[in-house]
Formats: C-alpha cells, structure tokens, sequence
C-alpha cells in the first residue's frame, strides 16, 4: 500500500501534540494531550519523560484513529520539541532517572555563575554561540551528576543516557533498550552548551568543563534525515521512518519556509522569538543575540540563523486587562486602539523585568512617555501594540547589524498575528512585507516537512513553498520621515526606562 500521509510529533512544555498531513500540507487529523507541571522548589520546573512518552504515543493512535488510518500508512514520522529540556536515563531498563529537567528551570544559576568566573563567558560564546546560562542544557546535566544518586551512580555503572526530549523520544519509538536509535539533531545539539557550533560535534573541552561523557550522549544528525524505524512490536505495530527532528524555533523557521539566507520569522507569544537565517554563514552576534543551528539538511550542510527574543508582547495586552482593567478580554485591545488615528505622541516601554536585547539593562523599567490632557484609552492600547512592532524592530536591527545583511519579507505566526493593526504597524515600522501563512503551526509543520523531505514524500524545499499559502500580505505604506521620527521617539523613550532601579531600591 502507497504510503500517502505524514506525521509529526509536537513535544511541547505543556503538551504533546501529533499531526497528520496530507500531500498538498492539508491536516488530516490531530490530537493535543497536556501533561503535568511539576514544581517541588521555587524556580524549579520538571517534567515526568515517561509521561510524555505515553503521551505522544496516545495522541499519535488518537489522531491515526480520528483519520481511519493505521500507522502503515504514513510515510515519515517528524520529531519537534521543547529545547533544553534534559532527560536521563537507564540505558538497561530504559527507565528514566527522576523528571526531566525543564529549560525554564533555574536551579542551576550557582553553578552558571561559578563556571563564567572560572572560564569567563568569552569560552562559552566562542564555542557554541550561547551564554553561560540556567536555559541550556549542560548546567542541568552537571547538577543531576551531583546531586542525583541515582544519576551518578548510573553513569558509574555505564548504564546513563542522556539526552533532550527528542532524543528520549527516539530511543524509546525505535526500540529502546531492544536496539533503539540514541540520536539528537543540530539545532537540539545547538542549545546544550555542549556543542561546537562551528563543526557541529560534541566539543571536548565543554564536555571536560561541565564534567560530561561522550558516551552519555547521543548521536548528532542532520535535522532531515532517517533517523531509525518505529518498532513493529511496539504501540505503533509498524516501521515508520522517523525521519525529521528539530528544536521548535528551528521547526518553526522551516515551517515558515524560510531556507534562505535573509529569511526571518517572528512568532507572536507571550514574548516574541525571532530567528533570521544566515545561510552558510555562523554570524556572532554583537548585540547580545544567540548564535545558533537554523537547520542541517540530509547531505550535512548547515544553515546557521541568529536568534533573539522580545520578554513582553502578549503579555503587555494581559497586563492591560488585569493589572489596569482597560479591556475585558485581549481581543478588545484592537477595536479600543483603532478608536484613535495614532498614537498622541504617548510611548510605551514595557521593561517589567529590565531591557533585554540589544540593551541588556537589568536596572531598565517600564515607562509610559508622553502623557497629556489629550491621551485616552485608545492612546494607551494602541501604544501598547506599537510597543511589540518597536521592540521587534530592535531585535531585527541588531540582527541586521549582526549578519551584515538586510532582511527581505518577515514572516509571522502566533496569536497576535491576528491583529491587524499590529501587523500593518510592524510592516510600516520595518518596511518590509510582513506574510502570514495559512497555517500558522508552522513548528509541527517544519517536522512534517523535514521528515517528507527525508524520505522522498516531498522532493525539494522548492516544492513546499509552492504548498505553502500565504494567507495575507501586509505591506509598508508609512513614509521613510514619518518612520525615522516614530524610531527615534521610541528609542528616546527606551533611553529614559533605563538604569532607573538604583541600590537603595
């Protein structure tokens, strides 16, 4: 039997989601489930592997089952997941050793400030593009070897695997310990602070600063690729290729098809992560931006991508309507901003918890600038949309900068890109089209695709553009004086938000 569908796995920090798609990028089914947030200390945050385990394989029959199709009839099963995330396991009982560590856990902030004394951050950043920082993976490692017994003990018996979400998930869909494939990606790899970012290996002197083993770690491949077979005694009862794996950034930037150097997206959240494809080129960032692995196809070329973040988007629009009570609910905060024809000449900063890139001011804190009898309501929310557009100008500035290339289109997913007005400012104020796609879970589509790819279901990436449909297109109609007057107010205003915390304080 023609095998005419493929599937992708979203393993995300709250749930786990699988996806079926049809030849011309059509979802044919889907199934979501949530898994359990564990908090035992205060900035602590785990989840339990063998949870999501069972998860991804429910929703994977649940979505096969919505569908009328078996697992026979996929062609490639993609893997995209939440980054950083380290999980550790028995490699004999394939059980694993406590809950996996989430990227968003801090509990490794000791250890990140002892290494960046002892080493200084220069290492890191040269190496692997990164910080010394809780958010990756290896500082996570190196407190499990310390403080988790069985963890230790493990690796003295030489029974530990390691590995992020995508690597558990791997091992355990082709076999486990009965063969099982114990292999990672280069953009999973990218955010470990293990990895040499140049040559796209497990770097040796990292692997001595963080006190990790080789062999406790799994293969890196390239991103489309066969990484193994489904085992067809397992719950799937088929050999499905799993053929695609990437961090969900990364599998976000494919989704968007954005494989060429000068290519950006913008995912709209609670902040705002932005990625720009560099092509061949590994760009270091001067302004403070992540240096990281966009993608590495089957024949092992890289793509590099510099990678920023914006703290507050969406969640400027929820502080509206809890903290101030200017809106009921977040959908209200277009049709009260399109009250006004601009914005009163009001500014706002929304630096809650300091000015992250490019400025990097700890001590920065939010603003609003340009108050009088005049300002309204209206004036207030469509500030705060404007805000959004400002800060991901700055990021695409700094990336620019960095790259030493201009940006041709960004394109766009999220929540808030059903914000018109939003998107019409973000194009004018980056005077670049901005380009919605029909679907917009591009990150399980960039797992879909990188699995089709591998695996012939597909043929090129030129093909999936031709899929790939644009749902809408804003273009820039504010002038080049109108703009530099916005852009300069901004900044004078992100100027005054800074340094404003003092000791005392």
């Amino acid at each position: 039997m023609k095998r005419r569908y493929v599937g992708a796995i979203d393993q995300g920090t709250t749930s786990t989601r699988f996806f079926i798609y049809d030849h011309d990028c059509n979802v044919v089914a889907q199934a979501q489930r949530e898994h359990k947030q564990y908090f035992p200390q205060p900035g602590w945050v785990e989840h339990d592997a063998a949870e999501i385990l069972h998860n991804a394989y429910e929703v994977t029959q649940r979505a096969l089952t919505k569908a009328g199709l078996t697992s026979g009839d996929l062609a490639a099963i993609g893997v995209t997941n939440q980054r950083e995330t380290i999980v550790a396991w028995d490699g004999q009982t394939a059980a694993p050793l406590g809950r996996a560590i989430v990227w968003q856990d801090a509990r490794t902030a000791e250890i990140c400030r002892a290494l960046e004394k002892k080493h200084g951050p220069e290492l890191f950043w040269r190496v692997c593009g990164l910080p010394v920082s809780t958010y990756f993976s290896a500082a996570k490692i190196k407190w499990l070897l310390e403080n988790s017994p069985a963890v230790a003990r493990t690796a003295r018996d030489g029974r530990l695997m390691l590995g992020t979400m995508d690597a558990w998930l791997i091992w355990r869909l082709t076999g486990g310990r009965h063969g099982g494939v114990h292999a990672t990606d280069a953009t999973n790899a990218s955010r470990t602070l293990l990895m040499d970012i140049q040559n796209v290996a497990w770097d040796e002197e990292m692997l001595g600063v963080f006190g990790v083993e080789r062999q406790w770690l799994p293969e890196i491949r390239p991103s489309c690729g066969v990484y193994g077979h489904t085992d067809p005694n397992g719950p799937l009862e088929a050999a499905v290729p799993i053929a695609g794996n990437l961090g969900d950034q990364q599998a976000a930037l494919f989704g968007q098809c954005c494989f060429d150097a000068g290519q950006a997206k913008n995912t709209y959240g609670t902040g705002c992560f932005l990625l720009l494809n560099t092509g061949s080129r590994l760009a270091r960032s001067q302004g403070g931006l992540l240096s990281t692995v966009a993608f590495q196809e089957a024949d092992g070329a890289v793509s590099y991508a510099l990678e920023g973040s914006v703290a507050v988007a969406g969640s400027l629009v929820q502080w509206l309507r809890d903290n101030l009570g200017l809106i009921r609910s977040a959908h209200e905060i277009e049709p009260l901003a399109r009250t006004v024809a601009d914005n009163g000449g009001l500014y706002l900063v929304p630096a809650f918890s300091g000015l992250f890139a490019p400025h990097w001011d700890a001590k920065a804190r939010g603003l609003m600038i340009g108050l009088t009898h005049y300002i309204n309501k209206g004036h207030i929310a469509r500030a705060a949309l404007e805000a959004v557009a400002m800060q991901t100008w700055e990021v695409v500035r700094a990336m620019t900068d960095d790259a030493g290339a201009a940006l041709s289109q960004m394109r766009v997913d999220g929540g808030m890109v059903e914000n018109e007005l939003l998107m019409q400012f973000q194009s004018d104020i980056l005077d670049l089209p901005v380009i919605k796609p029909q679907n917009t879970e591009t990150t399980v589509l960039g797992a879909a695709f990188a699995a089709g790819l591998a695996v012939g279901y597909w043929s090129d990436k030129q093909s999936l553009r031709a899929k790939a449909a644009v749902e809408k297109t804003w273009r820039p109609t504010m002038g080049q004086a109108q703009r530099q007057r916005r852009v300069a107010a901004w900044l004078r205003a992100v100027e005054r938000a800074k340094g404003w915390l003092v000791e005392e304080d």
